[in-house]
This record gives structure tokens, sequence and C-alpha cells, in this order.
């Protein structure tokens, strides 16, 4: 393992190797600054998607670092599905911080959507101070809907094979689930959907295969074990997810959930200013 480029005070995007790969990686402020903020982004998205929140938790003394999944940003995009699993995902995470010198207890780590079922996941390993989930759910409850998910992920995951990635891009863009971002500047958007179309076909696919709702392990019988401080944050007007949440937190010895008004499934996304100052005062209570 090691680190291809040194940190720096700005921004500055690094690939680290790990478990014989290699990750893109963003980082931001004193890199001996503890804990540190760990950003895992969502399918389709990449490390930079955080760079606003870099900046300014960095401006105030924090130190941050934003991770690309597999397939994803400046990552690696392996050939094979199976590289691209929850397991793996934990490991490489781990690995990661461990080359950016970021010790078991020094991290809260943050996750959107995929990259919060990936945090969920990689929490249960006990590395970590805190955990921070935006839109995320435990899985699948049952065997017959895993299944069927796991047939959508890998029907949607052959159309990028064949369709390509623009097309697949469109598709995504047109999900319920991102209705709420219409009431978001054009401009905005646009820069959402020039940053998506950079990502790896290839990757994308193999990460719903590997990695997608679907395939990933149900968690709802673990929950009880992540006994550090948790913060789950949702959009009002993700019914979905804000009922998921609340679920969740009954079932967390030490979690707390907060809702952003005027956001849907992309809080950070839609509201991020508000989704920053919710962030920062938890920080300040684990810190």
């Amino acid at each position: 393992m090691g680190m291809q480029a040194p940190c720096d005070n700005d921004v500055s995007p690094i690939r680290i190797e790990v478990n014989g790969i290699h990750m893109g990686v963003l980082q931001h402020g004193d890199p001996t600054g503890r804990p540190a903020l760990v950003f895992i982004h969502g399918f389709t998205g990449c490390a930079a998607n955080w760079e606003p929140f870099l900046t300014d938790f960095a401006q105030q003394g924090m130190r941050v670092v934003a991770l690309d999944m597999l397939g994803h940003g400046n990552s690696d995009a392996p050939e094979d599905p199976r590289r691209y699993a929850m397991e793996h995902c934990q490991a490489d995470i781990i690995a990661a911080l461990q080359v950016l010198g970021i010790a078991a207890g020094e991290a809260i780590l943050i996750g959107y959507s995929m990259g919060g079922r990936i945090a969920l996941y990689t929490a249960l390993a006990g590395y970590f101070r805190a955990l921070v989930l935006e839109s995320v759910s435990p899985g699948l409850s049952t065997a017959e809907e895993r299944e069927q998910r796991c047939r959508s992920d890998v029907a949607l995951a052959n159309c990028i094979d064949e369709f390509g990635l623009e097309a697949f891009v469109d598709y995504w863009e047109r999900r319920p689930l991102f209705d709420t971002q219409s009431r978001l500047p054009i401009k905005k958007r646009a820069g959402l959907r020039q940053q998506r179309l950079k990502n790896s076909e290839i990757g994308l696919a193999n990460s719903l295969r590997g990695v997608g709702t679907g395939a990933q392990p149900p968690l709802h019988e673990r929950l009880s074990e992540i006994t550090v401080p948790v913060l789950l944050i949702t959009g009002e007007d993700d019914k979905k997810f804000c009922q998921i949440a609340v679920e969740m937190a009954a079932k967390m010895p030490q979690a707390e959930h907060h809702v952003i008004p005027g956001a849907g499934h992309t809080t950070h996304f839609e509201q991020p200013a508000l989704f920053e100052v919710v962030v920062r005062n938890f920080f300040r209570s684990v810190a």
C-alpha cells in the first residue's frame, strides 16, 4: 500500500494503492487534525461531490477526506463485479485511512445513499468514532426482495453495457427519487450531470452488480451492534427514507434523526447550507 502524491493544504486529488487497486482521494485541512471527517459518495457520484464541504470544514480547522469508490471518479474500475462487494468496500476504506495516517477511533464516516450503505456496513468493523448516514437503508429484509432487486440491478447494468453511459445518465436523472432536484438552478444540475458522465461505464455497471441494494447483505438485525454516535439525515420530501431512518434510529443505541426541510433524497446537494450546519453541530458533539 502507498500514496502516489503528497497532501497539501488545498483540496488535493491523489490516488492511493490499497489491496491491489487504486482509489481516488480528495483531502483538505490540517493533516494532523482529529477527528477527521471522511466522506463516501453515492452511486454515479465521486469524491468531488463533497468538495464545497471539504473547503468549508477545513476552514473551520477540521481534517477532511473524500474517497472515490471503485468504478467512480479517479478510482480503478475492475472487470470482476465481485471486487466491488461490501466486504471489499469495507477493507478498502479502512486500508485507505491507514495509508492516510488516520487510525481507529480518529474518523467520523459520512456516507450518502450507496455511500451510506457502504458506510453502515463499514462501521461494523468498529474502526470509527461516529457515523453520519444520509438517505440510507440497511438493505432489503427478505430474500425475495433481494433477488428481485438483484435482477433489476443486473438488468440496469446490462443496459449500461449495451447503450452506453449517456443513455444511462438520462434514465438515472429521470428517476422519481430525484424529482425534487428540478427545483434547483439548471446550471447546478448540469454540473452534476457532467460529473456523472465522467465515470467509467464498466465501473458503474459492475458497481450495480457488486454493491447494489440487491447484493447488499441485510443489516437490520445488526444495527444494535453500532454503538458509536450516529446521525441519520433525510430530506422532508423523501418520505420513504424518512420512515426508514425512524426505524433504524430505534434500533441503534446512540442514533439521532434530523430531517432537512426543502429537500428530497440528496439533502447535501439540495440544501447544502442546512446540511453543513447539521453535520458541523454533530461533529462538535462527538469531537
